[in-house]
């Protein structure tokens, strides 16, 4: 696709680098000339052009008993810095719904998360017109796939645009940036918000209804990018958070929240392996109770540290026993903190069977049944294949997007490295972020803003209880509360793996977005709070 543009880079580098070396010195140099000029080559190939590509195609979905025509661009749009300099090319997919008006149509921007992941997950198993099959918990056979029409789709809903991350898919950088100009909490953050004003330009979509949609690392994005849109006069109607981690310091040694946080979510892995003396028929009821021990009796147990009486410690590893069928005396042993890895390996040991950590109702036969570590994560291992080969596929022969560029599954590899930093609106600088911060200030700025948590019940990765936990301290008022809703499925990290979920998450999605449309048409404006008289 760019070899007209490989060339002219040739012709305009090639002749003023050979007049030099052959003036200066010819025999010395032409074995570094020559692995210069290959190393210019392969950069050129690697980058995509400035100019935006694009590919059109037309296709029909039934969903809930409607046929839908749709057109589908697959192509890239090119972000430029303040002073007008292109900086970096994203590669997208747009799903728009044919014969309606662009103007009160809503647009949906999706992302998956990692940081570095492209958003070919989300693409091809969630809510576009077509999706790869998947089973229930278990791998998916080799080729050939099953993949079709998603009668599931939100496209009744809404318009959806699927966007890579720089460095991942065929999301590159441009001119004299590179990847590491990118990655970075603010940095990503940043390009992600100008993609989308780009593509809200280019596609006159300012006067639609517009929403984010991330999963995993991708929910601590949206908040980010939400307040830099605000800042930049684009206003949001809505917020999904799916598979939510937005803050990543309770994660750092000797912080006990972490072991609060994944506490119910082992509860719910128990239950559904039916390692639980008396198991409870209903999940829901279950882990109402054992949400109450982990912010009461356990939250205050941790909080004691050594200081805790042994009469205490034995009380509160006999709940947790009970809770998740992990031996008491183990409990004891691991001073009440089980970590994640742990949990994994001891949970099904007696059946020489590991848990999932995205989703923990996969389980892998482990090689040394004494470890205390899994070897892989089979919840990962069971749908990759299907869905980088399908995508691939997909995107050739059906989406029409041709190009020579690698699409790269991750932007991991020599060079990445991720920076933390992250400065919240009017809170200083933090190495570890936390975008509660930044929802709660975008949330007060525009109260409008409607905002869904969806969680898997068995989602290690990102525990729903740490969303509930973040969401409560964020401390806004009653009114801004009512602005959050939370869904839970059974399922993990990637919720719609599960086909059983499919169907119940459209329709609290789609309730959902009728809610946040009538919202922003309501003559009535969210109550504020009532000014008080002060001193000048």
């Amino acid at each position: 696709m760019h070899r007209l543009a490989l060339t002219s880079l040739l012709l305009a580098t090639a002749a003023p680098v050979q007049a030099q070396e052959k003036a200066e010195q010819p025999a010395a140099k032409g074995q570094g000339y020559r692995e210069q000029m290959k190393a210019e080559v392969e950069a050129a190939w690697a980058r995509p052009p400035v100019e935006e590509a694009s590919a059109v195609s037309h296709g029909a979905v039934t969903v809930a008993g409607q046929s839908i025509a749709y057109t589908a661009t697959a192509g890239t749009l090119t972000i430029r810095d303040d002073e007008g300099k292109p900086t970096a090319s994203y590669f997208y997919t747009a799903y728009t719904r044919d014969g309606v008006g662009k103007g009160p149509r809503p647009v949906t921007f999706f992302y998956n998360g990692g940081p570095g992941s492209p958003t070919i997950w989300l693409h091809m198993g969630s809510f576009a017109p077509v999706r790869v099959t998947t089973a229930n918990p278990e791998y998916i056979r080799p080729a050939p796939y099953g993949f079709g029409p998603n009668p599931h789709s939100l496209i009744d809903k809404t318009d959806m645009v699927f966007v890579d991350a720089i460095g991942a898919g065929w999301s590159r950088p441009l001119g004299d940036k590179t990847g590491k100009d990118f990655w970075g909490v603010d940095q990503d953050a940043d390009g992600f918000a100008r993609a989308i004003q780009r593509y809200t330009s280019k596609f006159n979509r300012w006067a639609s209804p517009k929403f984010l949609f991330g999963e995993s690392y991708g929910t601590l994005r949206n908040p980010v990018v939400a307040a830099k849109l605000e800042a930049a006069g684009l206003s949001l109607n809505g917020i999904v958070q799916f598979s939510t981690i937005m803050n990543y310091g309770v994660r750092q040694p000797g912080y006990d929240q972490n072991y609060l946080t994944l506490f119910p979510t082992m509860a719910a892995t128990a239950w559904y392996h039916d390692r639980l003396p008396n198991r409870p028929a209903d999940l829901r009821a279950f882990l109402d109770e054992v949400r109450a021990f982990t912010s009461g009796p356990y939250a205050a147990a941790l909080a004691k540290g050594s200081t805790i009486s042994p009469e205490e410690k034995a009380a509160v590893a006999a709940k947790m026993s009970a809770y998740t069928g992990i031996g008491e005396a183990y409990i004891l042993r691991a001073d009440l903190r089980l970590t994640l890895p742990r949990f994994q390996t001891e949970l099904l040991r007696d059946r020489r069977l590991a848990v999932g950590r995205l989703d923990s109702r996969y389980l892998l036969n482990v090689t040394d049944a004494n470890a205390d570590s899994p070897e892989d994560d089979p919840a990962s291992t069971a749908v990759s294949g299907a869905f980088v080969a399908t995508f691939q596929d997909y995107a050739t022969r059906v989406l029409g997007y041709k190009t020579d560029m690698p699409y790269r599954m991750s932007a991991r590899g020599p060079g990445f490295e991720w920076d933390w930093k992250h400065r919240a609106p009017g809170d200083g600088t933090h190495l570890a972020p936390d975008s509660a911060v930044d929802l709660a200030y975008t949330m007060r700025t525009n109260p409008y803003l409607k905002v869904l948590f969806i969680n898997g019940y068995f989602d290690f990765a990102t525990p729903f209880y740490g969303a509930e936990f973040d969401v409560n301290h964020m401390l806004l008022d009653q009114q801004l509360q009512k602005n959050i809703r939370f869904t839970y499925y059974h399922a993990g990290h990637m919720v719609y793996l599960n086909p059983d979920t499919l169907p119940e998450m459209h329709r609290d999605l789609a309730t959902w977005y009728d809610d946040a449309l009538r919202a922003a048409a309501s003559s009535n404006p969210p109550a504020r709070p009532e000014a008080k008289a002060g001193r000048n």
